[in-house]
């Protein structure tokens, strides 16, 4: 069975932008759904997802990407957050997503409490809505 796929004919660096603005609110709206039904591994996953996917969003306008979670991690920290476009908070939001998707994707008998992937994931909305905001001005 062959693989289904949608064609995007924006292949601009705003269209690629958009695109994975949309992969970021797919993350986040699973990651809601997810806490809703007491999957807080998965939630804590996709709001680390909505994170990454809305970094690559920003990443794609410098025409920069990186098959490597830390190279995306890196250059958004030192072309947007050093830089003062995004808050210094936004650096402590997606050590916490990294850190917590990592320990709840391959570490044995991770538990994770709702508080906290509800934490993550209004961490993940305010991201989002900034790096949307962001990408809109251009």
């Amino acid at each position: 069975m062959g693989r289904c796929c949608v064609r995007n004919d924006d292949t601009t660096k705003t269209g690629l932008a958009k695109y994975r603005l949309e992969q970021a609110r797919e993350c986040l709206d699973t990651a809601v759904r997810e806490v809703e039904g007491g999957s807080y591994k998965c939630a804590a996953n996709r709001s680390y997802y909505c994170i990454f996917h809305a970094m690559r969003a920003v990443l794609a306008i410098d025409g920069f990407d990186s098959k490597k979670h830390s190279g995306i991690i890196a250059v958004f920290r030192q072309r947007y957050i050093k830089t003062g476009i995004f808050p210094a908070e936004f650096s402590r939001m997606i050590d916490a997503a990294f850190e917590t998707r990592g320990d709840s994707d391959y570490e044995d008998f991770f538990v994770i409490a709702k508080e906290e992937v509800a934490e993550q994931i209004e961490n993940a909305k305010t991201f989002l809505s900034a790096v949307d905001a962001y990408v809109k001005a251009l």
